[in-house]
C-alpha cells in the first residue's frame, strides 16, 4: 500500500510515522507550508524537525507550499465570514480545502491512503467508511473534520485515534523522537501564534460602535468593531458590574449587545438550525424526513449534547435535549448518531 503521511513537526504526526513503520509501511512524507503573513520562521522549526524524522525512518520528505491555496481558500472564508457579522470555524476550512482539498489534487490523489496525526478514527459498515471518533474525547478532532467528503474519509488513515494522548507521548519518548516533549501547537489552523484581534484588526481596521444592553436598550459603552466579538463572549468588553455577555450583533448598525449577569437567558437556546448541510458518508434520512435522535457539537469541547434532529426541505434542524449557551451563525453543528461515534457531518449555522 502506497501511503503519504501529512508531518507538522509535532508529536502527534511523528508517532504517525513511527507506527506506520512498525506496520512495515514506509510512507512519503509531506510537510504543508504556509505563512501568516508577518515575519513568521516557526515553518522553519517544524522543517528541520520533520528532516530529523525522515532521516531517523528512511522516508522521502517533499515540503509543498500551498500558502496561495491557504490565503485564497481559508483566509478569505475567515474575513469574508467575520466582515458579515458571522463566527468563522477557519480549521474546519483548512481540512477541507488545504490539507484533503488542495493536498488531494496536487499529490494525494498518487497515493492509496493518506495518514495523519488528527484524532479521530474510521469505521467500516455495510462497505462504507464512516468518520468516526477517537479514543480520547479531549483530544477528539472529528468537529474539525466534518466538512470533508466520502472520497476524503475513504483515503484517510488515523494511526493515532486508538490512543489516549499520554499514550501518544509515551511513544514518542520510549522511540526517542525529537518531538516527545514539543507542545501542542495552539491557535488557528496553520496561523499559529498570531493574535486573532491583532489579525482581523489588519484586514478589517477599527470602527467604533455602540454596546447596547439588549434587555433595556441602555447603551453602556463603544467598542472598535463588531468583528471583534463573538456570540457568546464574555471577556474584553470593558464595561463594570459584570458579568457581560455578548448575545446579538447588529452588523450593518455596527452595534454589539450584551446581557448581563452569570446566567442571563438571553445567552441561551434548544434550536440550532443548519444549511448546506454535508454529510460524509450518507444521508441517513434517506427518502424519509422522520426525526432522529443523535448528539451533537456546536463547538469544540469533549462533550456532546443529546438532541432530536429533524429535516426540512434542505434545512435541518437539531432541538437539543439541554438549553445550548452562545448558538452563534457561521459556526458549524456537527451531528454524531446517539451513540456519539459516527460523525454524520455538519452544517452552517444560520
Amino acid at each position: 500500500m502506497n501511503i503519504a503521511a501529512l508531518i507538522s513537526g509535532g508529536v502527534d504526526s511523528s508517532v504517525v510515522v513511527h507506527l506506520l513503520k512498525e506496520q512495515g509501511y514506509t510512507p512519503s512524507l509531506f510537510y504543508l507550508k504556509i505563512s501568516n503573513g508577518e515575519d513568521d520562521c516557526s515553518w522553519q522549526d517544524d522543517i528541520v524537525l520533520c528532516q530529523v524524522i525522515a532521516k531517523k525512518y528512511g522516508c522521502p520528505l517533499e515540503i509543498l507550499d500551498l500558502n496561495k491555496e491557504y490565503w485564497d481558500s481559508v483566509v478569505a472564508y475567515m474575513i469574508d465570514t467575520v466582515r458579515m457579522g458571522r463566527t468563522p470555524n477557519p480549521d474546519m476550512m483548512c481540512n477541507k480545502f488545504v490539507k484533503f482539498g488542495y493536498f488531494e489534487q496536487i499529490r494525494g490523489k498518487d497515493f492509496d491512503k493518506i495518514a495523519t496525526g488528527h484524532y479521530a478514527t474510521t469505521t467500516e459498515k455495510d462497505g462504507k467508511i464512516y468518520l468516526s471518533t477517537a479514543k480520547d474525547p479531549v483530544k477528539d478532532q472529528t468537529d474539525f473534520l466534518a466538512q470533508i467528503n466520502y472520497l476524503q474519509v475513504s483515503k484517510l488513515l488515523f494511526p493515532i485515534g486508538n490512543l489516549m494522548k499520554t499514550e501518544v507521548r509515551a511513544i514518542a519518548e520510549k522511540a526517542d523522537l525529537i518531538t516527545a516533549k514539543r507542545k501542542d501547537s495552539q491557535g488557528i489552523c496553520f496561523l499559529g501564534k498570531v493574535n486573532y484581534n491583532e489579525f482581523i484588526e489588519r484586514h478589517l481596521g477599527k470602527k467604533e460602535g455602540k454596546i447596547i444592553e439588549l434587555e433595556t436598550g441602555k447603551t453602556l459603552g463603544k467598542h472598535n468593531g463588531f468583528w471583534f466579538h463573538t456570540i457568546g463572549q464574555r471577556k474584553g468588553l470593558g464595561l463594570s458590574g459584570g458579568p457581560w455577555f455578548v448575545v446579538k450583533k447588529d452588523a450593518e448598525q455596527n452595534i454589539i449587545y450584551v446581557s448581563n449577569g452569570y446566567d442571563p437567558e438571553t445567552q441561551y437556546g434548544n434550536v440550532i438550525d443548519l444549511k448546506a448541510f454535508n454529510f460524509i458518508t450518507e444521508d441517513p434520512f434517506g427518502d424519509f424526513s422522520d426525526e432522529k435522535d443523535i448528539t451533537f457539537k456546536i463547538r469544540h469541547t469533549p462533550e456532546f449534547t443529546r438532541g432530536k434532529w429533524l429535516k426540512t426541505g434542505n434545512t435541518y434542524r437539531i432541538i437539543a435535549d439541554k438549553k445550548q449557551q452562545g448558538i452563534a451563525s457561521g459556526q458549524f453543528g456537527v451531528v454524531y448518531d446517539e451513540n456519539a461515534q459516527i460523525c454524520w457531518g455538519s452544517g452552517e449555522i444560520f
